[in-house]
């Protein structure tokens, strides 16, 4: 466990995790508020990949649908507080009530596809809660809504403020992070990423592999609720354009980008994303004609994202040839890292 822990592919994580843990203080004391709330964005976007990696990476399904809980969990904020509740624990509660009800429901219609079915299907749910959102016009309509209340968690704690904030999305996203490594070589983890290889087998097995894939598309679906809880007080705004497909395909491109299937992917993937497009904003306007072709070649280049060429450094370091993320049908002891994505 020491040599694994002093690999690039866990060091460099665990360092990042720790410098932005100090984020806020460095900020604070060279007085550069700005870069706490950019990388509190960041934080929020990677915990929203991270659960779309536990359905896309590790589950292998492929949708354009988790835009609709982040824009849920964002609502479940700027609802209630319209009504006059700022509890931030009441809004959480409600958070995953409505995100995990409405995840169980559409996942169990949903699974009942594959492939382009089932991307079509997810894209389908996504958008007829863009549209049911657009329709409340007492609430904003189109335009959206803002949060006068953000949420309060207690002794003094308002997640309003750009400090508790990050703290608490930074919070999250370590135990989350934790939470997925340990799942991996769980034996709920290695079912459901052998699933994603060929379901069939599995279900030899006796694993029921279409339950499973419910499950993880169901918690999958919570935790982007707790993102968009997150975003909505980040922002003190709630809009329908979170559920859109642009959203959803954002949350691909960052999974993508950090490796499928992989712990830190999604965080390496969400800091190189939203780092690349706030780096392109400010030297021209045009940024998305110079960021697209940058987001095509890099996923082009490898196919493991980020943390596919830390995995090759990690065989490069211990002498041996390239390596690949792990596979969700390899054992969790094989000495590889892996199958392709």
């Amino acid at each position: 466990m020491k040599t694994q822990f002093v690999r690039p592919s866990v060091l460099l994580p665990v360092l990042l995790m720790v410098a932005l843990a100090l984020v806020p203080t460095l900020a604070g004391a060279i007085g550069a508020q700005f870069y706490i709330g950019f990388l509190a964005r960041i934080l929020v976007y990677a915990l929203a990949a991270s659960a779309l990696n536990l359905a896309l990476g590790y589950g292998g399904l492929i949708g354009f649908g988790h835009a609709l809980f982040v824009g849920l969990g964002a609502y479940c904020v700027s609802l209630p507080s319209f009504f006059g509740l700022e509890n931030g624990w009441l809004q959480l509660l409600l958070v995953l009530g409505a995100c995990g009800l409405i995840g169980l429901l559409t996942g169990a219609i949903c699974l009942r596809t594959r492939g382009i079915g089932f991307i079509m299907i997810t894209l389908a749910f996504s958008q007829m809660g863009y549209f049911v959102f657009v329709s409340l016009k007492q609430f904003g309509g189109d335009d959206g809504m803002s949060i006068i209340a953000t949420s309060r968690l207690g002794a003094g704690i308002d997640l309003g403020s750009a400090v508790p904030l990050y703290y608490t999305a930074w919070i999250i996203l370590a135990l989350v992070i934790v939470w997925m490594t340990r799942l991996r070589n769980a034996p709920f983890g290695m079912a459901l990423r052998a699933a994603r290889q060929n379901q069939a087998r599995v279900n030899a097995l006796g694993f029921p592999a279409r339950r499973f894939q419910l499950i993880a598309y169901t918690i999958s679906a919570m935790l982007c609720g707790v993102a968009g809880f997150l975003l909505a007080n980040l922002n003190a705004y709630a809009s329908p354009g979170l559920m859109s497909w642009q959203v959803s395909g954002e949350l691909i491109v960052m999974v993508v980008l950090g490796g499928m299937g992989s712990v830190f992917g999604p965080l390496l993937g969400a800091l190189a994303f939203i780092g690349l497009e706030e780096l392109m904003k400010s030297y021209t306007e045009h940024w998305m004609l110079i960021f697209g072709p940058i987001i095509v070649l890099v996923a082009l280049s490898g196919k493991d994202g980020l943390m596919g060429a830390l995995l090759n450094l990690d065989r490069r370091l211990a002498g041996g040839g390239p390596s690949k993320i792990q596979g969700a049908g390899r054992a969790a002891a094989a000495p590889a890292h892996g199958a392709k994505q």
